[in-house]
């Protein structure tokens, strides 16, 4: 969807406004706000809406609007669609369309066809702000100043209710747009991010997520915005369903469909929230600062505790707090004197507050480390009770510390514990001087991390952008055995362990060459062995014939016949590589510790299909197995490339029969000091139709 679709829609000139109660309401917030184009109420019922004279039909109006907001019940919008032609587009108020069953999705169709490629936001939505325009297509109260200069961030949210709330923030966070999309029959998310990072006012993207819609649509328009600069942070709500039970591997159970959330996010360079309060820090910051090139940080308080807090949150954050430099080391340490320990987080002591021109030096010293974001925590007393004219001593040291410009990629922020002690006067202030604001200590560590994770993600070479998944071939998938599934990875180059498959009749004949030199491992073979180890179908280190003849007769009421491989041993580690299909993201990736760890140790990553080299390499890096693959305590590590290549073919297997594929377990993937090796797997696969 082009921009110029939206233009019109999103930055208004004139509005029509159609319906009873809500659409007066709105007409009334357009005028509180100070909308300066013209507003035509459209109700055949009523003289005057607001104070405004109302027309009677769209036919009426004096020119097309450039937004239509409609708020009429379900038939009547049906009807009034018809009439949008010409039009700039059309907001859908009403309920009762697609999110009500069956009826409804028959309603929600025929609005489209009605509007014949007319743009509409909705149906079952609150409406949209344009702050920077003073639109206010609302049929309630809302708490958004306008923007009358400089640049805001846009908010566009699933939830009208959500949105709502998010507009009553008191947190000094300048809001451009609030968009709801409801059903988002029409217009999706996708098609609002690319319109607003055309609009150069946009600072920075959050998104209210229940459902993705198209992956593959989302992912262009989340690349597009990381093309414009723009990061984009979202509060994502619920999960896509679930497929269907899939009880042949460890692949579905290791992999929910929240997961691949994260994995397509991490692919995107998308940050994700968890809370409302997150949510809104990182807008802030990340409107301020944009994406931060790494996760270091420094903080100082007057206070150990709050040091110590601060150390506890960045942790769990996944923030560090290193040393700070010898220099800075040394500077601080003059400036604070002997009775106070140097550290990072700093806790500089009481000994100098009040003193501005010794608290500007503590924190022009501080800022010197350079760190990618550099706090000073500072909670207000109440207004109504207290004054607060020493901590207006302690923030003007600190912003006449930062009158230096921050390095690119880093941040400077006055942070609050608490987010009621941080007033509102006071955030808006220290953002006029390009100083975050944060309401809450762990909101705004939070906030640090989702930035560094976008700058992490971004400094890398940019992702594709997922593709649409072929249309899977009818039919119930068929479970290949181990020698079948191996057989075709062997085929794309995927190494595996050398075998033979025979009967206990053949390995009671001495004639029969055995595969490889003793020890040798005796697997039973068969479709149905999902789990042989559970089911007693693995013997291992079978140093004779006799030891194989043995193992083979004990599995005999599993299968007739049995895989005789090589004992591959040294390897640095198992994995495994799972293969799984979700309806809603295609196919995935599921890589972590294999062999008996699976279940045992859950340490998996997913990264959706097709997956780079790259990306699969990363994908291991996350995983707390990585520090035995690269050499853990003076031990050799993993040959890297041997084994990201083992991945990167079976992935790619997996794309060429994107069609058919429902799932593949190779487990365990030996990743060797020299090499990597599967010596397990198992696919399921619709066959092709005779």
């Amino acid at each position: 969807m082009s921009e110029n679709r939206l233009s019109r829609l999103l930055r208004p000139r004139s509005l029509a406004i159609v319906g009873g109660k809500a659409a007066e309401e709105a007409v009334r917030q357009c005028r509180a706000l100070g909308f300066a184009g013209p507003i035509w109420p459209v109700n055949p019922k009523r003289a005057e809406m607001a104070c405004l004279p109302c027309f009677a039909d769209m036919a009426s109006l004096p020119a097309a609007p450039d937004a239509v907001f409609v708020a009429a019940p379900a038939p009547a919008t049906i009807a009034l669609a018809g009439d949008l032609k010409g039009t700039g587009g059309a907001i859908c108020y009403a309920a009762d369309f697609a999110e009500s069953g069956q009826e409804g999705r028959e309603r929600q169709a025929a609005l489209l066809e009605a509007a014949a490629g007319v743009p509409l936001i909705g149906p079952n939505c609150y409406g949209m702000l344009n702050l920077f325009d003073r639109v206010a297509l609302w049929p309630d109260q809302h708490g958004c100043p306008p923007i009358d200069a400089g640049r805001g961030v846009a908010i566009v949210s699933q939830s009208g209710n959500l949105a709502l709330n998010l507009t009553m923030q008191a947190r000094g966070l300048p809001i451009g747009y609030v968009i709801s999309v409801g059903n988002c029959a029409d217009v999706t998310p996708a098609d609002l991010i690319e319109a607003l990072i055309a609009d150069e006012r946009v600072s920075a993207i959050g998104l209210h997520l229940e459902g993705l819609g198209s992956v593959a649509r989302f992912s262009q328009a989340c690349l597009a915005a990381r093309a414009a600069g723009i990061p984009i942070i979202a509060l994502k709500t619920g999960a896509s369903a679930k497929g269907a039970a899939l009880t042949m591997s460890h692949t579905s159970s290791l992999a929910g469909a929240d997961a691949l959330v994260d994995a397509l996010f991490a692919r995107l360079g998308v940050a994700r929230a968890h809370d409302p309060a997150t949510f809104l820090e990182t807008l802030k910051l990340l409107h301020v600062a944009g994406p931060l090139r790494g996760r270091r940080i420094t903080s100082a308080s007057c206070s150990g505790g709050e040091a110590s807090l601060t150390a506890d949150l960045a942790e769990e954050a996944g923030l560090a707090t290193p040393d700070f430099p010898a220099a800075t080391q040394a500077a601080l340490e003059e400036v604070l004197g002997p009775r106070v320990h140097v550290a990072n987080p700093l806790d500089y002591h009481t000994y100098i507050w009040g003193d501005l021109g010794a608290t500007t030096a503590c924190f022009g010293a501080m800022l010197g480390a350079d760190f990618e974001a550099s706090l000073l925590i500072l909670d207000f007393p109440r207004a109504d009770r207290c004054s607060a004219a020493d901590w207006d001593v302690t923030l003007a040291a600190f912003r006449d510390a930062c009158a230096r410009p921050a390095s690119p990629g880093t941040v400077r922020m006055v942070v609050s514990s608490l987010a009621e002690t941080m007033p509102e006067a006071v955030a808006a202030a220290l953002l006029a001087d390009g100083i975050v604001p944060a309401a809450g200590l762990a909101e705004a560590l939070r906030a640090i991390a989702a930035a560094a994770s976008i700058g992490e993600i971004w400094a890398r070479a940019a992702a594709d952008a997922l593709p649409e998944m072929p249309s899977v071939v009818p039919g119930e998938p068929a479970t290949w055995d181990e020698v079948r599934s191996k057989a075709a990875l062997a085929a794309a180059g995927v190494p595996i362990a050398r075998g033979k498959v025979l009967t206990v009749a053949e390995l009671e004949d001495p004639a029969t060459v055995l595969p490889a030199p003793f020890p040798l491992v005796l697997k039973a073979v068969g479709a149905d062995l999902a789990h042989k180890t559970e089911l007693g179908g693995v013997a291992l280190n079978l140093a004779s014939r006799e030891a194989l003849i043995a193992a083979a007769r004990g599995m005999s009421g599993l299968s007739g016949t049995f895989l005789i491989e090589e004992m591959v041993s040294g390897a640095v580690a198992e994995l495994i590589v799972g293969v799984g299909r979700d309806p809603q993201f295609g196919l995935f990736l599921t890589l972590g510790a294999g062999g008996v760890f699976v279940e045992l140790l859950r340490q998996t990553a997913q990264v959706l299909l097709p997956a780079s080299h790259a990306a699969i390499e990363a994908a291991l890096a996350g995983l707390p197995l990585y520090k035995l693959l690269a050499g853990y305590r003076g031990k050799p590590g993993c040959d890297m490339a041997a084994l990201v290549d083992a991945i990167t073919r079976i992935a790619a297997w997996a794309m060429d029969h994107a069609d058919r594929l429902e799932e593949m377990d190779v487990n365990p993937l030996l990743a060797l000091p020299s090499g990597a090796v599967a010596v397990d797997a198992l696919i399921r696969i619709r066959e092709p139709q005779s």
